[in-house]
């Protein structure tokens, strides 16, 4: 059984993101404050560009026997660079679609399906309610890093 703080999480803790970087201008959500590191426009194409991979996930989690999933990197994925030339605007919209996605086919799974394992290179054999604790915790993680980037500039 999913626990209420999940799914709270799973619905509505990307909505930070825009409180968070509303009194920014395109120049500083662009800026990289730490050299060599993820802007916050780039944090923000990661966590858009990670959605429909956890998607993908879940889902053959839920047509396959524990299917092994190799470590996600966004240097190593093509797509990131094209989610990165996406408006900012256009990733939070992007986020807020594959959320309701997630949420869906998350929520509404019966228990012995919730049940189901995928193999995480590192963490090994995860259930869909810990793949779903793992992506929260990893979005928040995010979510710190761009909170304070952006506190950072003031």
């Amino acid at each position: 059984m999913i626990q209420s703080s999940l799914t709270h999480r799973l619905k509505d803790q990307h909505r930070a993101i825009t409180p968070i970087i509303i009194k920014l201008n395109d120049r500083q959500i662009q800026h990289h404050v730490i050299k060599g590191k993820w802007s916050i426009h780039e944090q923000i194409a990661h966590l858009a560009k990670y959605q429909p991979v956890f998607i993908d996930r879940i889902r053959k989690i839920l047509l396959m026997d524990n299917p092994e999933f190799e470590r996600y990197s966004a240097e190593d994925d093509d797509g990131f660079e094209i989610y990165c030339a996406f408006t900012t605007y256009e990733l939070l919209k992007k986020i807020n679609t594959d959320r309701e996605i997630i949420y869906n086919l998350v929520t509404k799974l019966s228990p012995d399906k919730l049940d189901r394992t995928g193999v995480h290179p590192k963490f090994g054999k995860l259930n869909i309610i810990e793949w779903s604790e793992f992506f929260v915790l990893h979005e928040a993680h995010h979510l710190f890093a761009i909170f304070q980037m952006t506190h950072t500039m003031n």
